[in-house]
C-alpha cells in the first residue's frame, strides 16, 4: 500500500478521533448543565442519595451498552439483549427459589445462559450471514417466549432469594454502590481491550469497511461471532444483577429494554453505521438518559415526555453522526487537494506517522493488514 494512501487513512483516523472526543466532552457538559439546572429547582437532586439512585439506575443500562457497542461498531445491532437479560434474571430467581443454590453458581448459570444466546445470534449472523437486524429481532421474541414458557405466570419475590445476594443490588463499598463498581470495572476492561487489543481494534475496521477488512486479512466472521457472544454474556450477567437489584422478577422483566440500550449507545456517540465510537461514550449516553428521567420526575414533568425526549435525542445523534461524517469527508478531500497525502519516511523507508487515537483505529488495522500480506 502506498504511503499516500496510508497517510490518508491516518488522517481520517485522527479526524474521527477528535470528533469522538468532542462528542464525549459534549455529553459531560450536557450532564453538568442538566444537574445544575435541576438542582436550582430542587437542591436535593444533587444529594448523595439522589446521585446513588441515578448511578444504580444507570449501571445495568451501561453494562448492556458496553456489550451493544461491541456489535454496533461492526455495523450490526443486537435487539435481543432485553430478552436475554429477562431470561437470565428469571432463571436466576427460579434457581434460588426452588433449589437454594450458592450465589456463585447463580452468576455462572446466568452468564452461561447469556453466552449461549450470544452463540445463537453469532452463528446466524457470522456463519449463516443473515442480517443482524432480522436475526436479533427474531431471537428477541424466541428468548422472551422461552421466558414466558418457564415462568408459566409465576413471579419470584425478594423473599425467595438470599439476603447476601440482594445486597449486591443495594449495598455499597467505600460509599459506592456495588452494582456501579461492577459496571465500572467491566467498562474499564472493555475500553482497554478495544484500545489495545488487535482484535478490539479490528472491530472498528470491520464497521468502517467490511470488504476492505476481509482483503486486509481480518477474520471478519470470527470477530463478529465473538462480538455477539460477548454481548450475550454481558446481557446474562446483567440479568443476574437485575435480579439482585429489583428482587421481584417475572417473565416481563426488562421488556423493551433493548430500545433504551440502543438509544444510550447512539446518544453516546457510537455511529449506528459502524466504525467509530467508544464504550465510554456509550456509558455516558446511558448516564445522560438516566439523569434526564430522574430530572423529569423531580421537575414533575409527565412520564410520557421521557420517551419523547429520548427519541428526539436519538434522532439528533444520528443526524449529528451523518453531518460529522460528511464534514470529515470534505476535510479529507480538501487536505488531499492541498497535497497533504505524502508522508515522511524514516531511515528504513517506513512511514514515520504517529498511530491513530483510540476512538478511530480503523485505518491503522487496514494499513497493517494490507502491508503484511
Amino acid at each position: 500500500m502506498s504511503t499516500a494512501v496510508i497517510e490518508k487513512q491516518r488522517s481520517a483516523a485522527a479526524l474521527l478521533g477528535r470528533l469522538a472526543r468532542a462528542r464525549e466532552a459534549g455529553l459531560v457538559v450536557a450532564l453538568f448543565l442538566l444537574f445544575g439546572a435541576t438542582a436550582i429547582v430542587n437542591p436535593r437532586f444533587i444529594g448523595v442519595q439522589s446521585l446513588k439512585d441515578i448511578l444504580l439506575n444507570t449501571a445495568i443500562v451501561a453494562l448492556l451498552a458496553v456489550g451493544q457497542t461491541l456489535v454496533v461498531v461492526t455495523r450490526n445491532i443486537d435487539l435481543s439483549v432485553g430478552s436475554v437479560l429477562g431470561l437470565s434474571a428469571f432463571v436466576t430467581g427460579l434457581l434460588f427459589a426452588d433449589h437454594d443454590i450458592p450465589i456463585a453458581v447463580a452468576f455462572v448459570v446466568g452468564i452461561v445462559i447469556g453466552a449461549v444466546c450470544g452463540v445463537i445470534n453469532g452463528v446466524l449472523v457470522a456463519v449463516c450471514r443473515i442480517p443482524a437486524l432480522v436475526v436479533t429481532l427474531g431471537t428477541m421474541y424466541v428468548f422472551r417466549g422461552l421466558d414466558y414458557w418457564l415462568a408459566e405466570g409465576r413471579q419470584i419475590n425478594a423473599a425467595d432469594m438470599p439476603e447476601a445476594f440482594l445486597k449486591l443490588g443495594s449495598g455499597s463499598f467505600v460509599g459506592i454502590p456495588i452494582l456501579v463498581l461492577i459496571a465500572l470495572i467491566l467498562l474499564a476492561v472493555a475500553a482497554w481491550g478495544m484500545r489495545n487489543l488487535r482484535s478490539g481494534r479490528e472491530l472498528y475496521a470491520i464497521g468502517s469497511n467490511p470488504d476492505a477488512a476481509r482483503l486486509a486479512g481480518i477474520p471478519v466472521g470470527r470477530r463478529l461471532f465473538v462480538a455477539f457472544v460477548l454481548t450475550g454474556t454481558l446481557s446474562g450477567l446483567a440479568g443476574v444483577l437485575w435480579a439482585a437489584r429489583f428482587g421481584t422478577i417475572d417473565a416481563t422483566a426488562a421488556t423493551g429494554f433493548e430500545l433504551n440500550v440502543v438509544a444510550a449507545v447512539v446518544v453516546g456517540g457510537v455511529a449506528i453505521f459502524g466504525g467509530s465510537g467508544t464504550v465510554v461514550g456509550a456509558a455516558l449516553g446511558a448516564l445522560l438518559l438516566s439523569t434526564i428521567g430522574s430530572a423529569l420526575v423531580v421537575l414533575k414533568v409527565e412520564a410520557l415526555w421521557e420517551r419523547a425526549i429520548t427519541g428526539a435525542l436519538l434522532l439528533l445523534a444520528i443526524t449529528l453522526d451523518r453531518v460529522l461524517a460528511i464534514r470529515a469527508e470534505r476535510a479529507l478531500r480538501a487536505s488531499a487537494s492541498r497535497g497533504a497525502t505524502t508522508v515522511p519516511t524514516n531511515g528504513n523507508g517506513n512511514s514515520a506517522a504517529a498511530p491513530p487515537p483510540e476512538s478511530a483505529p480503523v485505518a491503522e488495522n487496514l494499513a497493517e493488514g494490507s502491508t503484511t500480506r
